[in-house]
Protein backbone atom coordinates (compact mmCIF):
# COMPACT_ATOMS: atom_id res chain seq x y z
CA UNK A 1 0.00 0.00 0.00
CA UNK A 2 2.70 2.68 0.71
CA UNK A 3 4.33 1.85 -2.77
CA UNK A 4 0.71 2.80 -4.33
CA UNK A 5 0.53 5.64 -1.71
CA UNK A 6 3.67 7.09 -3.04
CA UNK A 7 3.59 6.57 -6.59
CA UNK A 8 0.19 8.23 -6.31
CA UNK A 9 1.55 10.84 -4.45
CA UNK A 10 4.95 11.34 -7.02
CA UNK A 11 1.91 12.04 -9.71
CA UNK A 12 -0.28 13.88 -7.96
CA UNK A 13 2.43 16.17 -7.66
CA UNK A 14 3.30 16.16 -11.41
CA UNK A 15 -0.25 17.09 -12.48
CA UNK A 16 -0.15 20.29 -10.13
CA UNK A 17 3.31 21.21 -10.85
CA UNK A 18 2.82 20.66 -14.56
CA UNK A 19 1.62 23.29 -17.09
CA UNK A 20 0.22 20.29 -18.88
CA UNK A 21 -1.93 19.95 -16.15
CA UNK A 22 -2.98 23.64 -15.85
CA UNK A 23 -4.15 23.55 -19.44
CA UNK A 24 -5.93 20.73 -19.62
CA UNK A 25 -8.08 21.68 -16.08
CA UNK A 26 -8.34 24.77 -17.64
CA UNK A 27 -9.82 23.65 -21.16
CA UNK A 28 -12.18 21.51 -19.11
CA UNK A 29 -13.33 24.13 -17.28
CA UNK A 30 -13.53 27.08 -19.70
CA UNK A 31 -15.63 24.11 -21.84
CA UNK A 32 -18.18 23.14 -19.13
CA UNK A 33 -18.77 26.96 -18.78
CA UNK A 34 -19.66 27.43 -22.41
CA UNK A 35 -21.25 24.49 -22.43
CA UNK A 36 -23.34 25.05 -19.53
CA UNK A 37 -24.52 28.92 -20.82
CA UNK A 38 -25.34 27.32 -24.18
CA UNK A 39 -27.56 24.62 -22.75
CA UNK A 40 -29.29 27.13 -20.52
CA UNK A 41 -29.83 29.59 -23.47
CA UNK A 42 -31.26 26.81 -25.54
CA UNK A 43 -34.08 25.17 -22.77
CA UNK A 44 -34.98 28.70 -22.05
CA UNK A 45 -35.67 29.89 -25.78
CA UNK A 46 -39.09 29.10 -26.77
CA UNK A 47 -38.39 26.55 -29.19
CA UNK A 48 -36.94 24.00 -27.03
CA UNK A 49 -39.15 21.02 -26.46
CA UNK A 50 -40.70 21.23 -22.93
CA UNK A 51 -39.74 16.98 -22.07
CA UNK A 52 -35.78 18.46 -22.38
CA UNK A 53 -34.43 18.19 -18.76
CA UNK A 54 -31.17 20.45 -18.14
CA UNK A 55 -28.87 17.61 -16.89
CA UNK A 56 -29.70 15.34 -19.86
CA UNK A 57 -27.72 17.35 -21.67
CA UNK A 58 -25.08 18.26 -18.90
CA UNK A 59 -24.30 14.98 -18.36
CA UNK A 60 -23.93 13.04 -21.98
CA UNK A 61 -26.73 14.63 -23.37
CA UNK A 62 -24.48 16.16 -26.60
CA UNK A 63 -21.76 14.64 -28.43
CA UNK A 64 -19.36 17.37 -27.32
CA UNK A 65 -19.06 16.32 -24.31
CA UNK A 66 -18.26 12.94 -25.24
CA UNK A 67 -15.81 14.06 -27.34
CA UNK A 68 -14.18 16.52 -25.06
CA UNK A 69 -14.13 13.36 -22.42
CA UNK A 70 -11.92 11.15 -24.62
CA UNK A 71 -9.92 13.93 -24.99
CA UNK A 72 -9.44 15.10 -21.74
CA UNK A 73 -8.72 10.85 -20.12
CA UNK A 74 -6.38 10.78 -23.47
CA UNK A 75 -4.25 13.36 -22.75
CA UNK A 76 -4.57 13.12 -18.87
CA UNK A 77 -3.04 9.23 -18.80
CA UNK A 78 -0.32 9.68 -22.23
CA UNK A 79 2.72 10.67 -20.14
CA UNK A 80 1.95 7.86 -17.20
CA UNK A 81 4.01 4.93 -18.23
CA UNK A 82 5.27 6.63 -21.86
CA UNK A 83 7.24 9.08 -20.45
CA UNK A 84 8.61 6.92 -17.54
CA UNK A 85 9.64 4.12 -20.48
CA UNK A 86 11.39 6.96 -22.50
CA UNK A 87 13.43 8.70 -19.76
CA UNK A 88 14.55 5.29 -18.49
CA UNK A 89 13.36 6.26 -14.84
CA UNK A 90 10.49 2.77 -14.86
CA UNK A 91 13.40 0.23 -14.87
CA UNK A 92 14.77 2.99 -11.95
CA UNK A 93 11.17 2.93 -10.04
CA UNK A 94 11.02 -0.66 -10.47
CA UNK A 95 14.30 -1.35 -8.63
CA UNK A 96 12.38 0.07 -5.29
CA UNK A 97 10.40 -2.16 -3.40
CA UNK A 98 7.28 -1.62 -5.65
CA UNK A 99 5.47 -4.25 -8.20
CA UNK A 100 4.83 -3.43 -11.43
CA UNK A 101 0.90 -3.48 -10.58
CA UNK A 102 1.37 -0.93 -7.28
CA UNK A 103 2.99 1.42 -10.46
CA UNK A 104 0.22 1.46 -12.56
CA UNK A 105 -2.04 1.21 -9.69
CA UNK A 106 -0.79 4.83 -7.94
CA UNK A 107 -0.52 6.61 -11.16
CA UNK A 108 -4.08 5.33 -11.93
CA UNK A 109 -5.45 6.86 -8.89
CA UNK A 110 -3.60 10.38 -9.51
CA UNK A 111 -5.06 10.35 -13.07
CA UNK A 112 -8.39 9.53 -11.59
CA UNK A 113 -8.06 12.30 -8.48
CA UNK A 114 -7.08 15.06 -11.14
CA UNK A 115 -10.19 14.30 -12.80
CA UNK A 116 -12.52 14.28 -9.75
CA UNK A 117 -11.04 17.78 -9.11
CA UNK A 118 -11.48 19.11 -12.80
CA UNK A 119 -14.76 18.12 -12.33
CA UNK A 120 -15.45 19.22 -8.56
CA UNK A 121 -16.18 23.57 -9.11
CA UNK A 122 -18.78 22.30 -11.46
CA UNK A 123 -21.33 21.68 -8.84
CA UNK A 124 -21.00 25.56 -8.51
CA UNK A 125 -23.60 25.72 -11.10
CA UNK A 126 -25.82 23.49 -9.31
CA UNK A 127 -25.75 25.83 -6.34
CA UNK A 128 -25.85 28.87 -8.61
CA UNK A 129 -29.34 27.14 -10.31
CA UNK A 130 -30.63 26.00 -6.42
CA UNK A 131 -30.93 29.73 -5.82
CA UNK A 132 -33.51 30.71 -8.33
CA UNK A 133 -35.28 27.02 -9.06
CA UNK A 134 -35.98 23.78 -7.04
CA UNK A 135 -33.38 21.36 -7.76
CA UNK A 136 -34.10 17.45 -7.87
CA UNK A 137 -30.67 16.90 -6.26
CA UNK A 138 -31.02 12.89 -7.45
CA UNK A 139 -30.31 13.33 -11.37
CA UNK A 140 -27.25 15.47 -10.32
CA UNK A 141 -25.60 13.31 -7.91
CA UNK A 142 -26.71 10.55 -9.83
CA UNK A 143 -24.79 12.18 -13.13
CA UNK A 144 -21.38 12.54 -11.44
CA UNK A 145 -21.45 8.80 -10.10
CA UNK A 146 -22.05 8.26 -13.79
CA UNK A 147 -19.44 10.57 -14.79
CA UNK A 148 -16.90 8.83 -12.40
CA UNK A 149 -17.62 5.66 -13.22
CA UNK A 150 -17.17 6.39 -16.72
CA UNK A 151 -14.18 8.43 -16.15
CA UNK A 152 -12.12 5.64 -14.00
CA UNK A 153 -12.95 3.00 -17.46
CA UNK A 154 -11.94 5.42 -19.89
CA UNK A 155 -8.82 6.37 -17.78
CA UNK A 156 -7.78 2.53 -17.27
CA UNK A 157 -7.95 2.29 -21.09
CA UNK A 158 -5.42 5.48 -21.01
CA UNK A 159 -3.55 3.81 -18.35
CA UNK A 160 -2.88 1.00 -20.28
CA UNK A 161 -1.72 2.72 -23.68
CA UNK A 162 0.39 4.43 -22.26
CA UNK A 163 1.94 1.42 -21.06
CA UNK A 164 2.26 -0.22 -24.46
CA UNK A 165 4.90 2.92 -26.26
CA UNK A 166 7.51 5.45 -25.00
CA UNK A 167 5.97 8.56 -27.24
CA UNK A 168 3.36 10.25 -25.69
CA UNK A 169 1.60 11.25 -29.00
CA UNK A 170 1.43 7.63 -30.34
CA UNK A 171 -0.39 6.78 -26.41
CA UNK A 172 -2.68 9.46 -26.53
CA UNK A 173 -3.68 8.12 -30.24
CA UNK A 174 -3.74 4.70 -28.96
CA UNK A 175 -5.99 5.44 -26.15
CA UNK A 176 -8.31 8.02 -28.32
CA UNK A 177 -8.70 5.01 -30.72
CA UNK A 178 -9.45 2.18 -27.66
CA UNK A 179 -12.03 4.16 -26.22
CA UNK A 180 -13.78 4.93 -29.21
CA UNK A 181 -13.98 1.73 -30.07
CA UNK A 182 -16.02 1.60 -26.24
CA UNK A 183 -18.44 3.44 -28.05
CA UNK A 184 -19.27 0.91 -31.06
CA UNK A 185 -21.93 -1.32 -28.91
CA UNK A 186 -23.82 1.76 -28.79
CA UNK A 187 -24.39 1.72 -33.02
CA UNK A 188 -24.29 -2.00 -33.03
CA UNK A 189 -27.08 -1.64 -30.32
CA UNK A 190 -29.20 0.07 -33.25
CA UNK A 191 -28.33 -1.97 -35.72
CA UNK A 192 -29.31 -5.30 -34.69
CA UNK A 193 -32.95 -7.17 -34.56
CA UNK A 194 -32.07 -10.23 -31.90
CA UNK A 195 -32.82 -9.27 -28.88
CA UNK A 196 -30.60 -11.04 -26.87
CA UNK A 197 -28.01 -9.40 -28.80
CA UNK A 198 -29.79 -5.97 -28.09
CA UNK A 199 -29.55 -6.71 -24.66
CA UNK A 200 -25.51 -7.52 -24.64
CA UNK A 201 -24.95 -4.82 -26.57
CA UNK A 202 -27.11 -2.17 -24.50
CA UNK A 203 -25.21 -3.30 -21.56
CA UNK A 204 -22.09 -1.89 -23.27
CA UNK A 205 -23.92 1.18 -24.78
CA UNK A 206 -21.86 4.27 -22.41
CA UNK A 207 -24.40 6.40 -23.96
CA UNK A 208 -27.52 4.85 -22.62
CA UNK A 209 -25.89 4.79 -19.29
CA UNK A 210 -25.11 8.22 -18.78
CA UNK A 211 -28.45 8.54 -20.14
CA UNK A 212 -29.84 6.60 -17.33
CA UNK A 213 -27.51 8.35 -15.08
CA UNK A 214 -28.83 11.60 -15.81
CA UNK A 215 -32.54 10.60 -15.07
CA UNK A 216 -31.33 10.00 -11.73
CA UNK A 217 -31.11 5.94 -11.88
CA UNK A 218 -28.12 4.36 -10.67
CA UNK A 219 -28.10 1.18 -11.78
CA UNK A 220 -25.62 -1.37 -9.96
CA UNK A 221 -25.02 -3.32 -13.55
CA UNK A 222 -23.79 -0.41 -14.76
CA UNK A 223 -21.21 0.17 -12.11
CA UNK A 224 -19.59 -3.48 -12.03
CA UNK A 225 -19.26 -2.98 -15.61
CA UNK A 226 -17.04 -0.23 -15.10
CA UNK A 227 -15.66 -1.90 -11.83
CA UNK A 228 -14.73 -4.96 -13.71
CA UNK A 229 -13.35 -3.15 -17.04
CA UNK A 230 -10.95 -0.88 -14.82
CA UNK A 231 -9.65 -3.72 -12.84
CA UNK A 232 -8.97 -5.32 -16.75
CA UNK A 233 -7.20 -2.80 -18.03
CA UNK A 234 -4.84 -1.79 -14.98
CA UNK A 235 -4.76 -5.91 -15.15
CA UNK A 236 -3.22 -5.64 -19.01
CA UNK A 237 -0.99 -2.15 -18.47
CA UNK A 238 0.50 -3.82 -15.31
CA UNK A 239 1.49 -6.67 -17.74
CA UNK A 240 2.66 -4.39 -20.24
CA UNK A 241 4.98 -3.13 -18.01
CA UNK A 242 6.68 -6.38 -16.89
CA UNK A 243 7.34 -7.37 -20.40
CA UNK A 244 8.73 -4.50 -21.26
CA UNK A 245 11.14 -4.37 -17.99
CA UNK A 246 14.99 -4.90 -19.20
CA UNK A 247 14.06 -3.40 -23.24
Amino acid sequence: MKGVLATMGRELRSYFLSPLGWVVASAFLLYQGISFQVILDYLNSPDAPPSLKLWEFVFGGTLFFWMFLLFITSVLTMRLLSEEKRSGTLEMLLTAPVTETQVVVGKFLAAITFYMAMWSPTVIYALILERYTELDWGPVAAGYVGTLGIGMLLLSVGTFASALTRNQVVAAVVSFTFLFVLFIPAFLEMLVNDPKWREAFGYMNLYQHMDEFSKGIVDSRRLLYYLSGTVLFLFLAGRAVDAAKGK
